[in-house]
C-alpha cells in the first residue's frame, strides 16, 4: 500500500525555513504549557496568593489551548494556514510579552489566555503545514520530527523553567519567548505563502464552537475539583452537569448544522478514529509518568530537582535521534505494526518500572526508561503519519486540529487522573499531609499503582493499533 498523495503547500518559499520556524514555534507553545509548573510557587510567593489561585495561571492556559483548537484549525480554512501561523505567532509573542510584565495576579491569568489563544492558532494547523512540506515518501519522518518537537517541550519545561527561575526571575519564562517571537515572525511573512486554497464564505457553526469550549472547561475544572477534594462534592456535580449538557447539545449540533465545526463523519473512518484514540491513551498514560515522575525521584531516591531533571531529559534526547529514524522505517516499509510493536514495548517497561520502585535503585530505574522511550518513538511517527493519511487531502487541516486537540486533552487527563490515583493512593496509606513529606514506602506504592494503571493504558492503546494495522492489511 502506498501513501495517499498530499499536496504540496502552495507558494511557499525555502520550505526547510518554514519547517524550522513551524518547529520552533511547536516547541515554545509546548514549552510554556508546563514551564510554570516550577515556577509557581515562586509566583505564589511574589504574589501572596493561595496556590488554589495561583495554579490558574496553569490551568488557564491549558483550557484556552485545547478548547480553541478545533476552532482555529475550522477558522484557517477560510484565511489559509500561512496567515494563521504568522497571526497565532504574533498573539502568542505578545502575550509573552505581557505575561512577564504582568503587575498582579488576575492581569498574569489574563495574559496567559491571550497567549494560549496564539498557541492555539499555532498547534492547530502545525502538523497540516510540516505534512504538506514534506514530499511523498518523507512524511513518516516529518511526523516524527514533530513527535520529537513535543516531546523535547514537554520535558525540557521543569529544567529551563528551574534555570531561569533561579538565574533571571519567573518573568523570564515569558519574556524568553519574546526574542524569539521577534527574530522569527518576519521571517516567517517573508517565506510563508497562503498555506492552502481558501474559502470566500465564512459560514463558522458558532453553536458548536461555544459548546465545546463550555464542555471542555468544565471537563477539566470537574477533574481538577475531584483531585483537589476527593470527593464527589457541589462543584464537582455542578462541573460534570455542565459538561454532559453541552457535550450532548454539542453533538447533536455537530449532527444537524450544515457547516459542522467538526465533521462527525470522519470518526467513521476507522483508519483515521483508531489512531485518534491510541493518541489519546498514550498521552494520559505518558504524562501520568511525568506528573509522579518527580515526586517518586525527590520524596523516594532523594534527588534534588535539577537531577530529577536530567533523569527526565532522557526521554527527549532518545526522541530525537529515534523519532525521525522511525518515521524513516515507517516511509520505507508503511507497515501498521509499528505502533502496536512500540506501544507493547512501553507497556512491558511501565510494568517493569511497577516492580523496580519498590526496589529503589536508581540506575535499573533510569536503565527502564530507555525502553520505554523507544516504544514510544516506535509508536508516535507512524501513529501520526496514520492520522494525517487516512482522510482525503482537503481534510488535511482538520485531522491536524483534531489531532492537537486530542495531545492536549491526554495530557490534561493524564495530569488529573495521576492526581487522583495519587490522593486515593496516600488517603488508603492513612497520610494526608505534604505529598513529599510521605515517607518512601508510601511514595513507592503509589507510584507503581500508577506505572501499572499507565501499563493498562498503553496496552489498550496496543489493542487499538494491532486492530487498526489488521484493518488496513485487509483494505491492502
Amino acid at each position: 500500500m502506498s501513501h495517499p498523495a498530499i499536496p504540496a503547500l502552495p507558494n511557499t518559499k525555502k520550505p526547510k525555513f518554514v519547517a524550522f520556524i513551524v518547529f520552533a514555534a511547536i516547541f515554545m507553545a509546548v514549552l510554556d504549557g508546563n514551564v510554570v509548573n516550577i515556577a509557581l510557587p515562586t509566583v505564589t510567593t511574589y504574589f501572596g496568593v493561595d496556590v488554589t489561585y495561583s495554579q490558574w495561571v496553569v490551568t488557564a492556559y491549558l483550557v484556552t489551548l485545547t478548547s480553541l483548537l478545533l476552532i482555529f484549525g475550522r477558522v484557517s480554512e477560510y484565511v489559509g494556514r500561512g496567515r494563521m501561523f504568522i497571526l497565532g505567532f504574533v498573539v502568542f509573542t505578545l502575550g509573552s510579552l505581557a505575561c512577564g510584565l504582568s503587575p498582579d495576579l488576575p492581569i498574569l491569568i489574563l495574559f496567559r489566555v491571550v497567549q494560549a489563544t496564539g498557541a492555539a492558532m499555532l498547534f492547530s494547523i502545525s502538523s497540516a503545514i510540516i505534512y504538506q512540506l514534506y514530499p511523498r515518501g518523507e512524511q513518516g519522518k516529518s511526523m516524527g520530527y514533530v513527535g520529537a518537537t513535543v516531546a523535547i517541550g514537554s520535558i525540557a519545561g521543569p529544567v529551563l523553567g528551574g534555570f531561569l527561575v533561579d538565574t533571571l526571575g519567573w518573568q523570564y519564562i515569558f519574556l524568553i519567548n519574546v526574542p524569539i517571537g521577534a527574530v522569527l515572525i518576519p521571517v516567517a511573512m517573508k517565506y510563508f505563502g497562503s498555506g492552502g486554497p481558501v474559502r470566500k464564505d465564512i459560514r463558522m457553526d458558532w453553536t458548536g464552537a461555544v459548546t465545546m469550549v463550555i464542555f471542555m472547561v468544565s471537563l477539566m475544572l470537574a477533574l481538577s475539583s475531584l483531585a483537589s477534594d476527593l470527593a464527589f462534592t457541589m462543584p464537582v456535580a455542578l462541573y460534570t452537569s455542565i459538561f454532559l449538557a453541552s457535550f450532548v447539545i454539542f453533538l447533536l449540533t455537530e449532527r444537524r448544522v450544515p457547516n459542522p465545526l467538526l465533521d462527525l463523519s470522519i470518526f467513521r473512518v476507522p483508519a483515521f478514529s483508531l489512531p485518534v484514540l491510541a493518541t489519546a491513551l498514550y498521552f494520559i498514560a505518558l504524562f501520568m509518568v511525568n506528573i509522579l515522575g518527580p515526586f517518586y525521584f525527590e520524596g523516594v531516591l532523594n534527588l534534588p530537582p535539577s537531577q530529577v531533571g536530567l533523569v527526565f531529559l532522557i526521554i527527549p534526547v532518545i526522541m530525537v535521534v529515534g523519532s525521525p529514524m522511525a518515521g524513516w522505517l515507517y516511509d520505507t516499509h508503511y507497515t501498521s505494526y509499528y505502533a502496536a510493536v512500540g506501544m507493547a514495548v512501553t507497556t512491558g517497561s511501565l510494568l517493569l518500572l511497577a516492580v523496580l520502585s519498590a526496589r529503589m535503585e536508581l540506575l535499573l530505574i533510569v536503565l527502564a526508561f530507555i525502553p520505554m522511550t523507544i516504544g514510544m518513538v516506535l509508536f508516535q511517527s507512524p501513529n501520526n503519519t496514520e492520522i494525517m493519511s487516512s482522510l482525503p487531502a482537503e481534510k488535511i487541516g482538520i485531522a491536524s486540529s483534531v489531532s492537537a486537540t486530542v495531545r492536549n486533552l491526554g495530557m490534561a487527563l493524564g495530569v488529573s487522573v495521576a492526581s487522583i490515583l495519587l490522593s486515593i493512593s496516600t488517603s488508603h496509606a492513612g497520610y494526608s499531609g505534604p505529598v513529599l513529606l510521605a515517607g518512601p514506602l508510601i511514595l513507592s506504592s503509589a507510584f507503581s499503582l500508577i506505572m501499572v494503571v499507565s501499563a493498562m493504558l498503553t496496552l489498550l492503546a496496543a489493542g487499538v493499533s494491532l486492530f487498526r494495522a489488521v484493518i488496513v492489511k485487509k483494505e491492502v
